[in-house]
């Protein structure tokens, strides 16, 4: 069995700045499987394409996310590999 590493994005390289977010994402994204899905999804999903995942990770595939973290991992999924990407 090989092992994986997965890094989600750090912030946005404009600001060099932590995307709010990421600390929940890596805490809760990472240490699934199938983390690296979100770095084929298109970068064109929109914010609710992100909150649909996040809701699915948890009921379908019993992510243990707290409702609480939620929206911070949607708002950094949409920003960092969503079509809110800086430009």
């Amino acid at each position: 069995m090989q092992s994986k590493s997965i890094r989600l994005a750090l912030g946005s390289a404009v600001t060099g700045r932590v995307r709010a977010g990421y600390a929940k994402a890596q805490a809760n994204c990472v240490a699934c499987p199938s983390a690296e899905y979100m770095l084929f999804q298109p970068a064109t999903a929109p914010r609710p394409y992100w909150d649909a995942m996040v809701k699915r990770m948890k009921a379908v595939f019993k992510a243990p996310i707290a409702d609480a973290d939620m929206p911070a991992i949607v708002d950094y999924l949409a920003k960092t590999y969503g079509n809110e990407q800086p430009k």
